[in-house]
């Protein structure tokens, strides 16, 4: 098995937003999802497998990344919000759509807003990579994964 991915993901708890019994669900299934599968390497190092925690720290997200094996950290990163400011509160509106959507539309109106739910976490993953590209190597599912645990987090939209 690759070095090169996560074997813990955590969530700083002080920077975890209130969420609904929705957004809980989603963000245990990312964090199990994230755990089984990755692909996560830290640009220049060689140390993997990684333990990630994410938090929000003065208005920044936080990606502070150690050797799992020893606790020895690797990479602090902290980066500004500011180019998922916008798709993260587009994709808090489209899943509050579609949870509604659930209960009281149609199949096809619940497929048609599921699409774009997906192109909108599709996107929002892409412009995740991009943004860490010189900090950490990610695949597209894995950018999704933790563009949904982004979420999860107390950002201000």
């Amino acid at each position: 098995m690759s070095e090169n991915r996560l074997i813990d993901v955590q969530l700083d708890e002080a920077s975890l937003a209130p969420a609904s019994s929705n957004a809980e669900h989603e963000r245990r299934i990312a964090l199990f999802d994230l755990k089984e599968s990755n692909s996560f390497a830290v640009a220049g190092e060689e140390r993997g497998p990684y333990a990630l925690t994410l938090s929000v720290i003065e208005g920044r997200l936080a990606y502070d990344v150690t050797v799992a094996a020893t606790g020895e950290r690797v990479r602090l990163h902290q980066a500004s919000i500011s180019p998922l400011r916008k798709l993260i509160k587009d994709y808090a509106l489209i899943c509050e759509t579609y949870h509604n959507a659930i209960r009281h539309a149609s199949p096809s109106q619940i497929e048609a807003i599921d699409m774009g739910r997906r192109g909108l976490h599709n996107e929002a993953a892409e412009v995740l990579q991009a943004s860490l590209r010189d900090k950490f190597v990610i695949d597209l599912e894995t950018a999704r994964r933790l563009f949904t645990l982004i979420c999860a987090l107390r950002i201000r939209a």
